[in-house]
């Protein structure tokens, strides 16, 4: 366990060595890192890719769409989980978030959090990786929706 800072508080997590990551999530982190090339933020210039995996294994990937009227900008991972859900898939598994910054890793927004925690697969939770788009050795926080949102809204049938 490593101290890190993030979302401006310190807390004790998961981080570890992406070498040490099983291929399939060092795969996913890719992808979201790929992806975080298409951003459109020209107006925090935070550019952010995200990548989600389906219960078949398929990855989906998506980036910040930011807009003048900022209600109508998108993260990227629900542009990811939007790109997913229009081709109907609804279980996910695992997310990947790449985003430069300088005092810790960047974790989803709540709105993504909640919006994420909707579709995880079979009631699952959903396996959440951050990273920083650097070169090799990278540290990747390891952690999961639940665990950044463990009291998230649902119905009382579920869903």
């Amino acid at each position: 366990m490593t101290q890190v800072f993030i979302n401006g508080a310190t807390d004790a997590c998961n981080v570890r060595d992406h070498d040490s990551l099983d291929a399939s999530i060092q795969e996913l982190i890719r992808a979201a890192s790929e992806a975080r090339n298409h951003a459109y933020c020209p107006y925090s210039n935070f550019a952010v890719g995200a990548a989600i995996r389906t219960s078949d294994g398929s990855i989906y990937t998506g980036c910040n769409i930011e807009n003048g009227a900022y209600a109508a900008s998108i993260c990227a991972e629900r542009t990811a989980a939007v790109k997913a859900l229009s081709e109907g898939k609804r279980q996910f598994v695992a997310c990947a978030v790449v985003a430069q910054q300088d005092n810790g890793f960047t974790t989803p927004c709540g709105v993504c959090r909640q919006f994420l925690a909707e579709f995880a697969s079979n009631g699952r939770d959903i396996a959440l990786y951050a990273a920083k788009p650097t070169n090799l050795p990278l540290r990747v926080l390891c952690t999961s929706v639940l665990q950044l949102l463990p009291n998230g809204f649902s119905f009382p049938s579920g869903k």
